[in-house]
């Protein structure tokens, strides 16, 4: 692919030879990848280079993370070809690729959680004793990925242990000790701090200067002109343009990704914020995480929760869901003290927590779309001897696939192969079919696209505007001064102020996240 090129070439042989004198680690002519039902991609192209970093950007649902699991053995095209260094190839597994040079960064953590950091970044190529794994050498070898990123995690700590962003880490550790000439990331900052992905970025750099390839996919675009070289974006499974990254603004590309222009990236509130509190929180606490946590909620509202990673905003969260126990405080809705202590019992008072993790905590990811919807409110499909209606039990997962527009080919269709903007609206679905009253929402768009976090926002708005609390959390302050009407700060495990969003910015509220507005007092 010609460098800055918009549109496909007729010279395909005039292609291949500028793309191998210019170091050429993969080219993909004409991939189609068919799955029951869908049309994943069709005649989708692309190429990468030695010494680069090649973004691949499109919505949920473009054939992004299909693109690179053809391109990593996890999946076989049903057409088309691959080449790597000039050879014609296709990779029958993971195992297959990472031995020729490619390893991937999923944007799904693949970690277990019962071994160690070092075992996790060695699981089947432990260096070896004899017949046994040699310690250290492992725990030294691990030891050395994770300096290189500049992280402080233990090779011996459990992966369990540690939190997504500290497994992201591990992950990206992992790749590297492959040694790869070709690495694919795929949302690799998405659960990051800003430190931790300078650090990220630093890493790139050095690769890029020692020549490895690496194809970038990320939801955020600003981040991208830091690091990346050339750009393609993907729309509907379909390739639709290739250009240098510095002679493309970031609005050509979102235009490109969405087929329209999205001139506002928040929709009009419709929601008016009344001074009705329809739930508070009061002197939360548990010890060594939280202490002394107050927040009001009004009719109407979006209230946001701000703060640094740590800060406890997601721990609270938990713990008023019941997930989590807490030592002290009380929660009220709309004028009841509530008594709760699990899930079940924020459930049937009318709470939902939806988890930043939602394939591991929000989603049943190999059951269909219909069986999610009605997860949370079996009874109500189900007849009085106990068995479900599977008509009712229909109904109920089309009007909600309707209604929340789930881009799906039926609701029968299993929740893993759709995309992160689509299984983030089942679980909205699945909590207004439980009639859920105050909604808590932790990061609803990490990893979602723009187009579908716009879909996401406004159905956020459309609850507010129905008397539904809505509660968003979210590291991304564009996202919380955006949308909220106010907003808790947090810092180390207490609200260090509640500030009204029409009236502040992203350095007050960053003033409150670190706590010098509580030394400045």
């Amino acid at each position: 692919m010609s460098q800055g090129a918009s549109s496909i070439s007729s010279h395909d042989d005039t292609r291949h030879d500028a793309l191998q004198a210019s170091g050429a680690l993969l080219r993909l002519d004409d991939i189609c990848k068919e799955f029951p039902g869908v049309k994943a991609l069709s005649d989708v192209r692309f190429d990468l280079r030695s010494g680069e970093v090649h973004a691949v950007c499109g919505e949920n649902g473009a054939g992004k993370s299909t693109l690179m699991k053809i391109i990593s053995g996890v999946y076989q095209p049903t057409s088309g070809t691959i080449l790597h260094k000039g050879q014609k190839v296709q990779y029958a597994s993971p195992l297959e690729s990472e031995a020729a040079g490619i390893a991937i960064i999923h944007q799904e953590l693949n970690l277990v959680p019962h071994l160690s950091v070092a075992e996790n970044i060695y699981l089947a190529r432990e260096p070896r004793k004899g017949f046994l794994v040699d310690r250290k050498k492992l725990r030294a070898d691990a030891k050395r990925c994770l300096d290189r990123l500049g992280v402080d995690i233990h090779p011996d700590t459990l992966v369990r242990g540690l939190s997504v962003a500290q497994c992201q880490m591990v992950e990206i550790a992992k790749a590297l000790s492959l040694d790869a000439e070709v690495l694919i990331m795929d949302e690799p900052t998405s659960s990051l701090t800003e430190q931790e992905t300078r650090l990220l970025f630093k890493v790139i750099r050095d690769l890029k200067a020692s020549g490895v390839g690496i194809v970038y996919i990320s939801h955020r675009l600003d981040e991208m002109a830091e690091i990346v070289d050339r750009v393609t974006v993907l729309r509907d499974g379909r390739y639709i343009s290739t250009d240098d990254f510095k002679s493309i603004t970031v609005d050509d590309i979102v235009t490109r990704m969405v087929g329209r222009s999205l001139e506002e990236k928040f929709p009009e509130r419709t929601s008016k914020p009344t001074d009705e509190v329809i739930f508070s929180v009061k002197g939360l606490t548990r010890t060594g995480v939280f202490h002394d946590v107050n927040f009001e909620l009004r009719r109407g509202e979006i209230l946001g929760f701000a703060g640094l990673m740590g800060a406890g905003r997601t721990e609270v969260a938990r713990a008023i869901f019941g997930a989590d126990a807490f030592d002290a405080g009380t929660i009220t809705f709309e004028g009841r003290e509530l008594t709760i202590k699990s899930p079940q019992d924020a459930i049937e008072q009318g709470l939902a927590y939806l988890s930043e993790d939602r394939k591991s905590d929000g989603l049943a990811i190999k059951m269909s779309v219909a069986a999610n919807t009605s997860l949370a409110n079996m009874d109500e499909v189900s007849n009085r001897f106990g068995l479900i209606d599977f008509k009712k039990h229909d109904e109920v997962a089309k009007h909600y696939v309707d209604l929340l527009n789930v881009r799906t080919p039926s609701i029968k269709q299993t929740v893993r192969l759709l995309s992160g903007g689509n299984q983030q609206k089942i679980i909205i679905g699945k909590w207004l079919f439980r009639q859920s009253r105050i909604l808590f929402f932790d990061e609803p768009t990490r990893g979602i696209d723009v187009g579908a976090k716009f879909a996401i926002y406004k159905i956020m708005d459309e609850l507010a505007a129905r008397g539904i609390g809505v509660i968003l959390i979210s590291s991304e302050l564009p996202e919380v001064l955006g949308l909220t009407d106010r907003i808790a700060v947090f810092h180390e495990g207490t609200i260090t102020g509640v500030l009204e969003t029409a009236k502040t910015n992203q350095e007050e509220i960053m003033r409150y996240a670190s706590g010098y507005s509580r030394k400045a007092q």
